[in-house]
């Protein structure tokens, strides 16, 4: 046969339902990003740095309970789901029987011990009142995160997907609303509409899944008849798989816990005032932060669905697709990191001004800038690694991993400042993702070519780099353009060369590989 009348290979079900699955994850998750961002700049101009230091103290209390209650019994939905479809109602009915529950027990506790937690452990007392908010968020996390791990076992994240963009919208709107009344009556606006803003939005996604859940369940694919097991039978079964999972992200919470509470106290220790231990805290978690996480959007959904396929992949027996899936997240998640170093390394410090105001949160994002590779790289690795069993592997290296951001936290900030948090993130992110790709190649067979992987997309960052340079030295397009706009433009520019050289690089050894 004539190999021009070829018909092209189409993709198998299983490589179309991730693909589109990450796509539309990917879509909502920049849809929740963008609209994260304007409300970022809104929090910060109305509660300032210091604001933003309190709002995100309470973040921990939330990731404790979140790691107790949902999301670990939500990742033991989601793989148990995928590996028995048929018994799926009855793994996710359990698993919110036993979710719901916990999450009352951990609210209440809250709202009890309120004053301790604020005074003793978080070491700020403004912390008590707003942990109320927290409490009554919990139990809302838990039912739409046990839903979300329905529809991700299941393989139909439309509604995980949509799910987020409600929180996100329904947040936003009410505090806006609730900010402009408070304006035209006079009133100071605080950190506590922020948590206030918080609360909404759980409540909102978890009224859409459950309406979802109610009226647009999840089908199996097949017309397998399901089964139907109680609670004694299914209960057991997820939990052996969802306890240790529970007890390593409980461990990891404390320890980002501790890192949250400390770097504050460490930093009045540097020689700053509380005040601006907080505005600094804030800035850097508030502010640069945000921006350097923003394309992990596409690395996140993409962890979530390879997951269930992994795990599916596993009780099959099918390692080649494994290998592919490790070996396509490799390639991605370094070419999106090398891009993303470029863009922060130069434009860092225009994003600060532009959008916060604020020239540390500039320079902190140039620093934080080469985080980048590895951050997306330990996410989908780390994903992969759960899929296939391996969370005690992934839960001691993580540990590893943040006792090394702890100790640059404990010794060295005192000392250097805020730039020894910064160091030691980027280490620790080095070796957790050094540690995972290097137990994925001792587990399982997939392709890896440090030339084609980091050398050759490098090398094309610097070229595209200079093309750059080279077009906008002989005049600028978008001179006078307000700040923002022009950066955007800049960077979008700077995006268009380095993918054109990609592609372009890629194309030439298909070209090569065909003669």
């Amino acid at each position: 046969m004539n190999e021009s009348l070829k018909i092209p290979r189409k993709l198998s079900p299983t490589k179309y339902a991730l693909l589109t699955g990450t796509i539309l994850l990917t879509s909502a998750g920049l849809i929740t990003r963008v609209l994260g961002f304007f409300y970022r700049i809104f929090l910060s101009r109305t509660i300032g740095a210091e604001g933003l230091g309190v709002f995100n103290l309470i973040h921990p209390v939330f990731g404790i309970c979140f790691a107790l209650c949902a999301g670990s019994i939500q990742t033991a939905i989601s793989q148990s789901v995928a590996a028995n479809a048929r018994k799926g109602r009855s793994i996710f009915r359990t698993g919110l029987v036993i979710s719901v529950g916990i999450s009352v027990v951990l609210a209440y506790g809250i709202i009890q011990f309120k004053d301790i937690i604020a005074n003793n452990i978080l070491m700020e007392p403004r912390c008590a009142p707003l942990l109320i908010f927290v409490a009554v968020s919990v139990p809302c996390a838990a039912i739409h995160a046990c839903i979300n791990g329905y529809y991700y076992g299941m393989q139909r994240p439309q509604v995980p997907a949509f799910a987020q963009i409600m929180e996100q919208s329904v947040r936003i709107g009410a505090v806006f609303l609730i900010a402009d009344i408070m304006i035209k009556s006079g009133m100071t606006i605080t950190v506590q509409l922020a948590v206030l803003g918080h609360l909404i939005g759980e409540v909102a996604s978890s009224l859409y899944t459950i309406t979802a859940y109610r009226f647009f369940p999840p089908k199996m694919a097949s017309d397998a008849a399901p089964i139907h097991s109680g609670f004694r039978d299914t209960a057991p079964e997820l939990m052996q798989f969802a306890l240790p999972l529970m007890g390593n992200r409980l461990i990891l919470n404390i320890l980002a816990s501790a890192e949250a509470i400390l770097i504050p106290s460490r930093l009045q220790m540097s020689g700053l005032s509380d005040s601006a231990a907080l505005s600094v805290y804030g800035v850097l978690t508030g502010m640069a932060l945000p921006f350097i996480l923003f394309p992990s959007t596409v690395f996140n959904s993409l962890a979530v669905l390879l997951l269930p396929t992994v795990a599916e992949a596993q009780s099959e027996g099918n390692e080649r697709r494994i290998g592919s899936a490790i070996s396509m997240s490799l390639r991605y998640c370094l070419y999106v990191g090398i891009l993303c170093i470029g863009i922060f390394t130069m434009f860092g410090d225009d994003l600060g001004v532009s959008v916060f105001k604020d020239n540390t949160a500039g320079s902190y994002m140039t620093i934080l800038a080469w985080l980048c590779p590895f951050l997306y790289l330990v996410t989908t690795m780390g994903s992969i690694l759960n899929g296939l069993g391996r969370t005690s592997v992934t839960f001691v290296q993580n540990v590893i991993s943040m006792v090394v951001r702890l100790l640059f936290v404990l010794i060295g900030i005192p000392r250097f400042g805020i730039l020894a948090y910064l160091v030691g993130a980027l280490v620790s992110e080095i070796l957790l993702a050094l540690m995972h790709v290097l137990t994925l190649k001792k587990k399982m067979d997939f392709v890896w070519n440090a030339w084609d992987m980091i050398v050759k997309p490098s090398a094309l960052m610097i070229l595209a780099i200079g093309i750059y340079y080279a077009a906008i030295s002989f005049t600028d397009p978008f001179d006078g353009l307000p700040l923002f706009l022009k950066t955007v433009l800049h960077i979008m520019a700077l995006c268009i060369f380095y993918l054109g050289l990609l592609l372009g690089a890629h194309v030439m050894k298909k070209d090569e590989t065909e003669t």
